[in-house]
């Protein structure tokens, strides 16, 4: 596998608000919002050209975490495949799954079963997972958390390619095992893996078809993508061309007549479009982006003037 998103663009896809709703980024209408407002921002961003959309997972908070995360995380995979059914065009990510909560055979299962149902959008967005209490919740060693997710990517690699399996690792073993249905996509869906730190970093040289930076702002990007290219060149790879995203600063399309915040981009399409294209000279090829909104229908306005005035500017 290498890179799907057409080269020679900056792409653009958006984590969804309301599924997830840590106390950093979600709105304040967000807590009374139901299936009804995810729909129409889902299908927003499918009529807007949005390269993707994304659904976290967490599957529940330790009280002592709650005042900052909240408790509110949808099941990554019931929501992705409803929302394979209420859109044509935009892929389906999970950002992240945490692949050592689950046995990599259910997990490819899953993702497989998302890439017939929505006829081939499904993106496999994986990462290490950070909340220790949920480890232990799930009888899981955290400290083991980077080893069980290589392993993890390992066997599911293997899964999403062969029908039948056979795998032998620290964690898992398998036997002649076949699953059925099999992805659309082929050799199999595509691997975007998160995280910024230097691990993180080795596995997406080694294991990903994609990047999805966590921790990554303007100050330190640049030097994050240059040592993922020397990764890559290590492991062979550098030849492979690869997605790799960013996340942008909180955006508001025109001039605000509220308080959005100190890192929030706002300002004319024209300013936006030029700000955001600094990504794309650093290397990114899609931005991960999301904006300040007080209502939902704010929050659609937004992404109709995103998609309308400055998408159209990110690749001039």
């Amino acid at each position: 596998m290498a890179a799907i998103l057409p080269p020679g663009v900056l792409h653009y896809g958006m984590q969804l608000p309301i599924q997830s709703q840590s106390k950093i980024y979600a709105e304040a209408w967000e807590e009374n919002a139901g299936p009804d407002d995810l729909a129409a921002i889902a299908q927003a961003c499918d009529r807007g050209g949005f390269a993707y959309i994304a659904v976290c997972d967490h599957t529940a908070i330790p009280r002592s975490h709650a005042p900052m995360m909240g408790t509110e995380w949808w099941d990554t995979m019931t929501t992705l495949g409803w929302l394979a059914g209420i859109t044509t065009n935009v892929r389906l990510v999970s950002h992240v799954a945490i692949l050592a909560y689950r046995h990599p055979l259910m997990t490819a299962k899953a993702f497989a079963t998302l890439d017939v149902i929505s006829k081939g959008r499904a993106i496999i967005g994986a990462g290490a997972g950070h909340v220790e209490a949920e480890f232990e919740m799930l009888g899981l060693d955290f400290k083991d958390r980077g080893p069980a997710l290589n392993e993890s990517l390992e066997l599911l690699d293997l899964a999403l390619r062969e029908e039948f399996v056979t795998y032998e690792g620290k964690r898992f073993k398998v036997e002649d095992m076949g699953q059925r249905p099999r992805p659309v996509q082929g050799p199999r869906p595509p691997i975007w893996i998160g995280g910024s730190a230097g691990p993180a970093l080795k596995r997406v040289a080694r294991l990903a078809d994609g990047w999805l930076p966590q921790g990554s702002p303007r100050a330190t990007y640049p030097d994050q993508v240059a040592e993922l290219r020397r990764l890559r060149e290590e492991c062979g790879r550098g030849d492979e061309r690869m997605d790799i995203g960013a996340i942008t600063e909180m955006l508001y399309v025109g001039t605000p007549d509220w308080e959005v915040g100190d890192h929030t981009l706002s300002g004319s399409p024209e300013k936006i479009a030029e700000s955001l294209r600094w990504y794309g000279e650093q290397g990114a090829n899609q931005i991960q982006i999301r904006f300040r909104n007080r209502t939902l229908q704010e929050l659609l306005d937004q992404i109709e003037a995103f998609s309308t005035q400055v998408a159209p500017l990110l690749n001039k």
